[in-house]
């Protein structure tokens, strides 16, 4: 870990790429991870590949609006992953038109040269993204003693794989020292609960795909949280 306290761009990569490797339920897919400070500042922009054309290059920018929307939408004593949001925001939902709001800062988005996205120099790094992100890839980031310090946003494949290796990264930083969540399992876990289109406890998302839905399922067991009372 940095000295910040924040992922540092090579460890950033390194679990990002050590996760893409895995079984995540999608498509198997290269992918982008973005990190942003509780202000909502780029910390650090990854991608798995190669080269920045081995993933799809509009997920760099999604990739950081679910960060941003995971850090402006959690609190200390309270975590939601950018996949909790998905019901609530749906016509006659209890936040719809969230996703409408806090749009983009394109002027951070898409500066600077090419060349330098997904380096430890990408143009976003040291700006506020912006933007609001509702289906999975997006969680929040809690420090040892269960501060909130930002978020993480993962973006590249289906929406369900992309929580899956949220989480799995979030899990290999460190950095999931979570207070309550709404999930059934009290955390920031998707939740799969909507049957003829609607959602038994208001905050579910769509499924993908079964081999998704069952590794999510089980990321409580295979990827635990550590729980934090958090009064900070």
């Amino acid at each position: 870990m940095s000295v910040s306290g924040y992922p540092s761009f090579d460890e950033l990569r390194a679990a990002l790429r050590a996760v893409v490797a895995e079984e995540n339920g999608g498509f198997g897919l290269h992918m982008w991870a973005t990190v942003v400070d509780r202000d909502g500042v780029v910390v650090a922009v990854a991608f798995s590949g190669e080269n920045r054309g081995d993933q799809w290059p509009g997920s760099r920018v999604v990739s950081a609006q679910k960060a941003n929307t995971a850090n402006a939408f959690s609190l200390p004593g309270l975590a939601l992953s950018t996949a909790n949001l998905f019901t609530a925001v749906q016509p006659g939902g209890s936040l719809y038109g969230l996703q409408h709001s806090n749009p983009v800062n394109t002027e951070v988005a898409y500066r600077g040269p090419s060349d330098h996205i997904g380096t430890v120099n990408d143009p976003m790094a040291g700006g506020k993204i912006g933007g609001v992100n509702v289906f999975g890839g997006g969680l929040a980031l809690y420090a040892a003693d269960g501060t909130l310090v930002g978020a993480i946003g993962v973006s590249g494949d289906s929406s369900c794989a992309d929580h899956i290796i949220a989480w799995k990264v979030r899990s290999a930083l460190g950095l999931d020292n979570l207070p309550g969540g709404v999930s059934p399992t009290g955390d920031d876990n998707i939740v799969y609960d909507i049957t003829d289109g609607v959602s038994a406890s208001g905050w579910g998302h769509p499924a993908c795909a079964d081999g998704a839905t069952e590794i999510a399922t089980n990321l409580p067991s295979t990827h635990p949280v550590t729980r934090r009372n958090s009064g900070n």
